[in-house]
């Protein structure tokens, strides 16, 4: 395929990353606002991937089986986009209705389950068209262009709060409100996904049956590919476990080093807010519940909320950097570890710089572990695959070994804070927390060791 439509098929990854990480760059900010106490902050951290665990490998398997005339895989990612537009419209204004405290968290919860569901509704198939649509050779190019847009994405919605509080919306709201900054970087984010999305979907157009077996070789008709798509359904009865049971080693070896590296992030999303509040802006402290936690009212902090966008973005520059270098490094292992290693440094060092441009540094080596996370796992596991059909169905599920270790870490997040307790009202803990996810990212490096990559 010529680079524009490799393009073209990623291109509606764009405004799914923005919404993607107007929503990783916020969340913590958006509870810990409404009132959440930072010990249980890792808790509303559970419903993302647990909605991925459960979404993606439906949507995987119903679009393995799914042709219409709009295509196979474009469905379900319009359908996805055309809810999380909706939903947020609707999270960042929790606070904003007069309920509750209770209430609201309730209703962010909800809206924050929903807004994670369709996201990964909208965001699978890009994967998957991928994996339908080029060949082994153009496939580490093709994650590479879906690695670049995925982070152009990012860094335009880590930085919309802060871009809209230099232009003079307001930063700061009476306690319980989200701030005025934050709710127009979700309407803006939601306008731009609806367009991105129907780009592709009026660029790229999917190859019906007899196309798709034309392409894999198969040499059947439309119908013929139709009843051999149907009996192999019934055969395995799209059982899951039959699928795992099947699998290539490298589904197995490649998912521990993700679980390594995705619990490591799932610790940046929840604890970066309070690290940077509390290192870098001398964020004050006030007692509620009997306990000293960061002052979410304050200027600091909301300012430091604010910043953690500005270093998420930088993430992605040092990913989207990065994710050009990948492709010239020739051994994908050799890549993948430089990668998380570099990642790992990063994490570390953000324990020991208290200036807010130094930090920089740290956050450009995250974002190399970034870029390998979101490229090479998908480049190994489509090339293992090959001949195994059911590649939605597989990716779908291999969505577990990201979502799984987020689930336990956002479960055991609060009881690791507890372990690392300061004295009362002088500092906070939660810059530890990116010194574990710093070791995570080395064990994932070394267990990228046991991969046997298929020629």
């Amino acid at each position: 395929m010529s680079f524009w439509k490799l393009w073209n098929i990623s291109f509606g990854f764009f405004g799914v990353q923005i919404a993607y990480a107007l929503q990783s760059a916020n969340i913590s900010r958006i509870f810990a606002t409404l009132g959440a106490d930072p010990h249980n902050l890792s808790f509303f951290w559970i419903l993302p991937p647990l909605m991925g665990i459960i979404v993606q490998p439906i949507v995987g398997a119903a679009s393995d089986n799914t042709w219409t005339r709009f295509g196979r895989r474009i469905p379900y990612l319009f359908v996805g986009a055309t809810v999380a537009v909706a939903v947020m419209c609707l999270l960042p204004n929790a606070g904003s209705f007069g309920m509750s405290v209770g209430t609201a968290m309730i209703f962010g919860l909800i809206a924050l389950m929903f807004l994670d569901t369709s996201i990964n509704m909208a965001m699978q198939p890009f994967k998957m068209l991928v994996g339908d649509m080029v060949n082994e050779k153009q496939k580490t190019k093709a994650y590479s262009i879906q690695s670049f847009l995925c982070n152009a994405g990012s860094l335009m919605g880590y930085l919309f709060p802060i871009f809209f509080t230099w232009i003079g919306i307001k930063n700061v709201a009476e306690e319980g409100v989200i701030p005025d900054s934050v709710i127009y970087s979700f309407y803006i984010g939601a306008a731009i996904l609806i367009l991105c999305v129907l780009y592709t979907t009026a660029k790229v157009k999917e190859w019906n049956p007899q196309e798709y077996a034309e392409y894999n070789g198969t040499g059947e008709s439309e119908a013929e590919t139709q009843v051999a798509e149907n009996e192999a359904g019934k055969k395995s009865g799209e059982r899951f476990d039959k699928l795992l049971l099947n699998a290539p080693s490298a589904f197995w070896s490649v998912g521990l080093v993700q679980f390594f590296c995705w619990a490591a992030f799932m610790f940046m999303w929840t604890y970066t807010n309070g690290t940077i509040a509390a290192n870098i802006f001398d964020t004050p402290t006030v007692e509620r519940g009997g306990a000293f936690v960061l002052d979410t009212t304050s200027v600091q902090y909301q300012s430091a909320a604010n910043w953690v966008g500005v270093l998420f973005a930088v993430q992605a520059i040092g990913s989207v950097l990065w994710a050009i270098v990948i492709p010239m490094i020739k051994n994908i292992k050799a890549a993948y570890i430089i990668s998380l290693v570099l990642g790992g440094i990063g994490f570390i060092s953000t324990n020991f710089i208290t200036d807010q441009h130094v930090i920089f540094i740290s956050f450009l080596l995250i974002g190399c572990a970034w870029a390998a996370m979101l490229a090479l796992p998908f480049t190994i596991l489509t090339n293992a695959l090959t001949g195994y059909g059911h590649m939605g169905t597989y990716l779908g599920l291999f969505n577990g070994t990201i979502c799984l270790p987020q689930i336990i870490a956002a479960s055991l997040g609060g009881v690791i804070l507890g372990l690392f307790s300061v004295p009362e009202g002088t500092a906070a803990p939660e810059p530890y927390m990116l010194v574990i996810a710093g070791v995570l990212l080395f064990a994932g490096a070394a267990a990228v060791l046991l991969i046997r990559e298929k020629n």
